[in-house]
């Protein structure tokens, strides 16, 4: 692969951390929210509606680690 090449995939890792970030906040940000619920709303649609928000974020963030990991790959010499 050629330094242009190289150089283009490392600028998109990077974006992609930071997407990765943005991502994390908003997580937790949806954690707390969670956890800050009353129990009853904890255990009703609306607590079930936020974990799974969770878990589908926590999901997207392995795909952009994993994502990241394969740039980085792509890119070893």
């Amino acid at each position: 692969m050629n330094k242009q090449r190289r150089e283009s995939l490392s600028k998109l890792s990077g974006q992609l951390d930071d997407i990765k970030s943005e991502v994390e906040t908003l997580r937790d940000e949806e954690q707390e929210a969670f956890d800050n619920m009353p129990e009853g709303l904890q255990n009703g649609e609306r607590g079930e509606k936020s974990q799974t928000a969770i878990s589908a974020l926590d999901e997207a963030i392995s795909s952009i680690e994993e994502a990241i990991g394969k740039i980085e790959e792509a890119t070893e010499e």
